[in-house]
């Protein structure tokens, strides 16, 4: 898609929500400063290595308790600088309102990274499916609440959309572009968080189905496609490199417009490296491989599982760009283990500071 087919599309839908999208984009990547500590062969320099609190949900919502084990956000922000993270992405900003008597705010979390010496770098906010002045000021919000927390990007842990088809695909760039344009207005950088399904085949050829729809594909991945319909200054990407290399595992044959079979084996790192500077954020997930569950992998604590990422953070390019985000999905031990979260967090730290290339 041209620039003039960008602001055409732009002009369009604001006018559909009265003018409220927002003003002008601050374009193009940051360069990579003085965090490239690459002579060394640190492959994920100390001020990079980050976690998404998703990954001790627990510990952040629990109540006060007699386990000794942090709760809260003071707390458990207190541990992991202690551990070494150096930079938090949000996955929510409430805590047991019995901490303080009443819910946490913004601002108060930001003391607590100040304090800390933590910085919040993203964020799996609410970003609108549809665009209305409602939405579009809720949205807003969310702006609002990443700017007193200091943020330099801001995204959702959904898929775009979750539709197979290219007519969807379409209209969810045409929404993107409108967000990253807001978000970019504001010094973020609007981002995307990928599960496996998103690197599932389009559906964007071949005969209609009953409802119109077509039923075929010419070999695209949704996402990819996703990748070519969205502005490079305002769109940007969080690979989960887990749910990669899951759907490299699931999604590898299509059915071509002739009808023919085709198989295509999918490349997370192949897919970094052709556009490395729209991925200023990964989720660092690791999983044992295991073919006879359908995922192809389970989880483990980074290090513990068989993706290989010192291979992958040494060959996908603009070394000390890249903020990796240490992600367990199922961290959390529950009552019967309610420290570990924060030991799986403290093994996969150690682990991503080890990473040598």
């Amino acid at each position: 898609m041209s620039d003039n087919q960008h602001g055409m599309s732009r002009r369009r839908m604001l006018g559909a929500v009265a003018g409220a999208a927002g003003a002008a984009a601050i374009g193009g990547a940051t360069g990579f400063g003085s965090s490239a500590s690459a002579a060394n062969g640190v492959l994920v320099p100390p001020g990079k290595r980050g976690i998404i609190l998703y990954s001790v949900r627990d510990r952040i919502s629990a109540a006060p308790d007699a386990t000794g084990v942090p709760y809260g956000f003071e707390r458990v922000l207190a541990r992991l600088a202690k551990i070494g993270y150096k930079e938090i992405e949000f996955a929510g900003y409430t805590q047991s309102t019995s901490i303080l008597g009443r819910q946490i705010t913004p601002a108060e979390i930001r003391k607590i990274l100040d304090d800390n010496g933590l910085r919040a770098n993203g964020a799996h906010a609410s970003v609108p499916s549809t665009l209305t002045p409602t939405t579009l000021a809720a949205f807003e919000a969310q702006l609002d609440i990443a700017a007193t927390l200091g943020m330099s990007h801001i995204g959702t842990g959904s898929d775009p959309t979750n539709s197979n088809y290219k007519a969807d695909w379409d209209a969810a760039a045409e929404r993107w572009n409108i967000l990253g344009e807001m978000a970019a207005s504001r010094g973020l950088k609007l981002y995307t968080h990928n599960h496996d399904a998103a690197y599932n085949f389009l559906l964007d050829s071949g005969p209609l189905d009953d409802l119109g729809r077509p039923t075929r594909s010419s070999g695209i991945r949704k996402l990819e496609y996703f990748f070519a319909q969205t502005n490079p200054e305002w769109v940007f990407f969080e690979m989960d490199i887990y749910w990669a290399h899951v759907a490299q595992h699931r999604w590898h044959t299509y059915t071509d417009p002739d009808g023919v079979a085709r198989t295509d084996i999918f490349d997370p790192l192949a897919t970094v490296q052709a556009r490395t500077m729209r991925f200023p954020l990964f989720h660092a997930k690791d999983g044992k491989r295991n073919p006879n569950v359908t995922n192809g992998y389970e989880f483990a604590p980074l290090g513990q599982g068989d993706i290989d990422y010192g291979g992958f953070f040494a060959n996908m390019g603009a070394k000390g760009y890249h903020n990796p985000m240490w992600e367990q999905d199922n961290a959390p031990g529950g009552t019967a283990d309610p420290g570990r979260s924060l030991q799986y967090a403290e093994i996969s730290y150690k682990h991503m500071s080890g990473l040598r290339g």
